[in-house]
């Protein structure tokens, strides 16, 4: 990694330091993000109540549009089903409107079975240009004593934590796609569900070290032909003997043996790799680090409203920062 690159030494470097140029507009959507406004479409007011299904079962009282309202406003400001049951009901109280909401244990028993739309509506190709995607997981833990209880007083925890996979968009920080996997599912093995969400055609893709391999080589290939894949091959990778065009993998490699992995890192972009990580870093201060849902269908349902809930809150307020020059001797 970069920073490590000479660390003993890397003291005596002056540090960057970046300026937002878009301040007065900045603040104004910072403000905005805590706003208690809200407004109901005649399209929302009429699909409020779920549609009466023609199959043998029971009959839902609230659509998925009501479910997603009450969910998300308690994913904003942070509260329990129950307190955003209050809220939700002294916010339309206060719009006169005299819809019902859902209680707190229909929202947990609802929150098992919503979906999401997975699949990212297409842009316009022409000016926006191909995705240069970011790929990083993380960790979540799961609601509950765990770790502690077991190695503090031995008690044997089925609680683990569970592994939240995501695809970011470089150029608006836009989070993309995402999946949510128990603590024993690969890295690898969850870019093909991240690219199935993604519709727009790819211009890069970047993660770590952790995805090196051919799998996913193919994997991106197969989604954009002219992709560009750049991530970091292992410190004992060789080129593949055989009489075959070097592939992208195997150029890399030869351009770390030339120049150097530091130099291949900047000629690549690969520093960008660091948004991935605040994002990660975003959805963990803002949303949680911990699942408060009990079940993995809950908590994907947790999930996915977390990460639409920071693209609302991008849509708000995104700063534009550039490198403040250092006047020179």
């Amino acid at each position: 990694m970069p920073f490590k690159h000479h660390s003993a030494r890397r003291h005596h470097i002056e540090k960057m330091t970046f300026g937002v140029t878009n301040w007065p507009e900045y603040e104004a959507g910072l403000r905005r993000r805590g706003s208690l406004t809200l407004w109901l479409t005649p399209d929302a007011l009429s699909g409020w109540q779920a549609p009466r299904r023609k199959t043998r079962g029971g009959q839902h009282r609230y659509s998925d549009l009501a479910i997603e309202t009450a969910l998300t406003l308690g994913f904003v400001f942070g509260l329990r089903l129950r307190h955003a049951e209050g809220l939700l009901a002294s916010v339309l109280q206060l719009m006169g409107l005299g819809l019902a909401v859902p209680d707190h244990t229909t929202l947990s028993r609802r929150a098992r079975t919503w979906q999401s739309p997975r699949k990212r509506p297409d842009r316009q190709i022409s000016t926006d240009g191909p995705l240069h995607v970011l790929v990083d997981s993380t960790g979540l833990q799961v609601y509950g004593a765990g770790r502690w209880l077991e190695e503090k007083h031995g008690v044997r925890s089925r609680r683990g934590w569970r592994k939240l996979h995501m695809a970011l968009d470089a150029d608006s920080g836009e989070i993309i796609a995402h999946t949510l996997t128990d603590q024993g599912t690969g890295d690898v093995s969850q870019v093909e569900p991240l690219l199935d969400q993604i519709g727009d055609p790819i211009g890069q893709f970047t993660a770590d070290g952790a995805y090196d391999g051919k799998p996913i080589y193919d994997a991106v290939i197969d989604h954009s032909a002219a992709a560009a894949i750049v991530i970091p091959p292992r410190t004992n990778a060789v080129e593949a003997i055989d009489d075959r065009p070097p592939g992208q993998r195997d150029q890399h490699i030869a351009a770390i043996s030339r120049a150097g992995r530091m130099k291949w890192q900047v000629s690549n972009g690969y520093g960008k790799r660091s948004l991935i990580e605040t994002a990660i870093g975003r959805y963990k201060s803002i949303i949680g680090r911990r699942l408060r849902a009990r079940s993995l269908s809950g908590q994907q349902t947790e999930v996915a409203i977390g990460c639409a809930v920071l693209n609302r809150m991008l849509d708000c307020a995104r700063p534009k920062s550039v490198r403040r020059r250092t006047a020179t001797a």
